[in-house]
């Protein structure tokens, strides 16, 4: 009998939920068969077979949150060939992740920061990374527990995932923020794309400023600027928050960019989204006036440096020496990571946003 263990599924994640099984015990499969989909980041992902072959046993349940490396299927004989996902016996692997509490805790110091912010003790966390280093999943898995206990149940799927990259942010990032409004009176329409005219605004920014099209790095202090503008989008959907991102958005023409923004944002809410559609995006929008609010001081998702704000557009009486008028106001925000980012940039990069939007369309 030969085990099958949950792959790796790329961008450092350390785990993931089981959705659903599409076999069973007992049944015989072929190699690239589905055999279960998991949920993790905000995407449902089929998990292939390995190898063709007769189940013996599953070895959890759809709701089980499962690590990356940890047994999912046994199969009735060896595999044909190592596809680097199966693993042995598993017997000790329990002890060998157990820690002493007299022993030194590894572990970096943003997981010691995220540690502290939501109340684990890091020394009574075992540790599943290198020489058993404490690591985020770590801390969030006894975070998990605790709460669970407390509450009567742990959140799952999209709400879940959202926690805890809140509260990675909340543990690293240095954030500011920095507000103004753009007069869109003279210049827009009443059928204005207001999205659509954010994301030409944040790529003409991007363009000035290429300070906050970046990634930062705060364990290294490597800042590195990004070539192009891959735009993340917040979507909000009713199992929570959900970014895909819009790629290259400064060098596309602006019918294929809105195409592909109703693409991603119907996909977010349908929950077929892909990992794929929401990998490495440089910055955020969050256009949440849609719904309501003038001003929010937003969320940084590291390693990204900076998120734009959109609020309720509102009217406003502006004057000058021919007289006054009420006009329609957009107000911006940026929320930056001070880190890696100076009050100037930010300011400089919100300033050529406003004049692209006030500019014709």
């Amino acid at each position: 009998m030969s085990l099958f263990a949950l792959p790796d599924l790329g961008e450092g994640l350390q785990e993931a939920e089981i959705v659903a099984w599409h076999v069973a015990e007992g049944d015989r499969v072929v190699a690239e068969q589905p055999l279960l989909s998991v949920e993790t980041e905000k995407a449902v992902v089929e998990i292939p077979s390995p190898r063709a072959g007769r189940i013996v046993r599953l070895l959890a349940r759809s709701g089980d949150r499962v690590r990356v490396g940890s047994p999912i299927v046994a199969f009735d004989e060896a595999p044909h060939a190592d596809t680097g996902a199966i693993v042995g016996d598993l017997g000790p692997q329990a002890s060998r992740t157990a820690t002493s509490s007299a022993a030194p805790v590894m572990a970096a110091p943003t997981v010691r920061a995220m540690a502290r912010e939501l109340g684990v003790d890091i020394a009574q966390v075992a540790g599943s990374g290198p020489g058993g280093a404490v690591t985020r999943a770590d801390v969030a898995r006894v975070f998990e527990a605790k709460a669970g206990a407390s509450l009567g149940g742990e959140l799952k799927g999209v709400r879940r995932s959202m926690a805890l990259n809140m509260a990675r942010a909340h543990a690293e990032v240095v954030p500011a923020t920095v507000w103004d409004e753009a007069d869109i009176q003279p210049w827009w329409s009443r059928e204005a794309d207001v999205t659509g005219r954010l994301v030409r605004a944040i790529a003409v920014a991007c363009g000035a400023v290429p300070a906050l099209n970046a990634w930062f790095n705060g364990a290294t202090m490597i800042c590195r600027q990004k070539p192009q503008v891959d735009l993340g989008i917040a979507v909000d959907t009713e199992e929570g928050l959900v970014v895909p991102v819009l790629r290259d958005v400064g060098n596309r023409d602006a019918a294929v960019v809105r195409r592909e923004r109703n693409r991603l944002a119907q996909a977010a809410r349908n929950r077929t989204i892909t990992l794929a559609d929401m990998r490495h995006p440089t910055i955020t929008l969050s256009n949440f006036g849609m719904l309501a609010g003038r001003q929010a001081a937003l969320v940084v998702m590291p390693p990204q440096v900076a998120i734009v704000g959109a609020g309720r557009i509102f009217e406003q009486l502006v004057g000058d020496a021919t007289g006054s008028a009420f006009h329609h106001m957009l107000p911006l925000s940026i929320t930056f990571d001070h880190r890696a980012v100076t009050g100037g940039e930010a300011a400089r990069f919100l300033g050529a946003m406003i004049k692209d939007l006030q500019q014709p369309k």
